[in-house]
């Protein structure tokens, strides 16, 4: 019997290339479904607290899905990096916790395209990036807990509004976090919906089937001086310090240099593009970063861009189920959507928790911006997470003079 030659052995037949094709397309595809049905819930609690409509979050919806996808594929492509995108999970949940400011959504969007121009700024003016990221990590962490903090408490209060639904996602969430944890939200969000399909269907509840058809409503942005203050510059530096910056930690971690000013613009335009529609903030990936460039995605780290690039696919397709969604989470019962959006951030809260008060020598101003971020109590029609940042910076000031005399 003879033997192949060395050369011959070592060359990839087709059906080598294709299962090694089919290795990061499916890790791509992986990475777009847990980024979207993971958080996606806590984007339409974020959206509506600020004033949209049922269409506008669906809009918003929508058009994160777009402005991602595009920037995701033109990333990697140009790059060839496993570089992706996400949107502003924790700017979300900071929307949620502020509700309506001084000028309505036509307010909040303008605010989110100040947020988009901040972005670009800081891909191009580097002091302005070390500015952000000189902010001590225990309040930064602390302010974003503090956001969370009402958001988890929402699948408590759910259980008494509608146990029948809200109870079994809430076990098999906890299921899956025992043997499947990448998969607990997503099964959480499934539960849910079939919860809720029954719920509609035993009610008779009729689903409005025109709503479902994906659309853009456009707003004019209004500027809004509150809005600036109170949702802006405290979404400006969430999506900073809990998305971009780690975003770059987790690509360095695999071997992977960002590049910084090009994956600065093309967010920031996103976000500027996308605000009209309703989109708050894109920028790179935290959690879902590892799954496209990790070594599962692809032996070869040349290879992995193309997990990346899947992704961005995979989301322009998952854009078009955006309107469907948020009719389907209208029409079910009370606590649903609050539900999947509390379990979802869980983790996240635990991780800004444990950072916020990691430091002994600053845990009281870590704990005073916490309070003051979970109150929701606004001044001067600024939210909460604004002036948690500024008191918090005080505090810590103030109690490091007197620690240092």
């Amino acid at each position: 019997m003879s033997r192949l030659s060395p050369a011959l052995a070592d060359t990839p037949t087709p059906v080598h290339r294709e299962a090694r094709l089919a290795q990061p397309v499916g890790a791509g595809v992986v990475t777009a479904l847990v980024g979207f049905t993971s958080s996606f819930a806590v984007v339409l609690s974020g959206l509506t607290a600020v004033g949209a409509t049922p269409a506008q979050a669906a809009s918003g919806l929508l058009v994160l899905c777009l402005t991602l996808a595009i920037g995701m594929m033109l990333l990697s492509y140009r790059y060839r990096l496993p570089i992706t995108l996400a949107w502003s999970t924790p700017g979300a949940a900071l929307l949620a916790s502020t509700g309506a400011v001084a000028g309505g959504w036509a307010a909040a969007v303008g605010a989110f395209a100040i947020t988009g121009v901040l972005i670009v700024i800081t891909g191009l003016w580097q002091r302005l990036g070390n500015l952000v990221a000189a902010i001590p990590v225990e309040i930064a962490q602390a302010m974003l807990a503090g956001v969370l903090l009402p958001l988890c408490l929402a699948p408590v209060k759910a259980v008494q509004a509608s146990p029948a639904v809200v109870v079994p996602v809430i076990v098999v969430w906890l299921v899956l976090q025992r043997f499947a944890k990448r998969w607990a939200v997503i099964a959480a969000f499934a539960t849910a919906a079939i919860g809720a399909g029954i719920s509609i269907a035993v009610q008779h509840k009729h689903l409005d089937l025109a709503a479902m058809r994906p659309s853009l409503e456009l707003t004019v942005p209004h500027w809004s001086w509150q809005a600036m203050i109170g949702i802006a510059i405290p979404l400006y530096i969430v999506t900073m310090a809990s998305q971009n910056i780690p975003g770059t930690a987790v690509m360095k971690s695999f071997d992977y240099q960002v590049p910084w000013r090009a994956s600065m613009s093309v967010t920031g335009i996103g976000t500027v593009l996308g605000a009209p529609a309703g989109g708050h903030a894109i920028n790179l990936a935290a959690i879902s970063a590892a799954l496209s460039a990790a070594p599962a995605a692809h032996p070869d780290p040349k290879r992995r861009w193309i997990a990346a690039f899947t992704a961005g696919a995979s989301y322009l397709i998952l854009a078009l189920g955006s309107a469907a969604l948020v009719t389907l989470i209208a029409t079910a019962p009370k606590g649903t959507l609050e539900t999947v959006a509390g379990l979802a951030l869980l983790a996240t809260l635990a991780a800004a928790l444990a950072g916020a008060l990691k430091s002994e020598q600053h845990r009281e101003a870590g704990v005073v911006t916490f309070l003051i971020a979970a109150s929701g109590v606004g001044f001067l029609g600024i939210g909460a997470a604004f002036w948690a940042l500024v008191v918090g910076l005080v505090v810590r000031k103030v109690l490091a003079q007197h620690q240092d005399s």
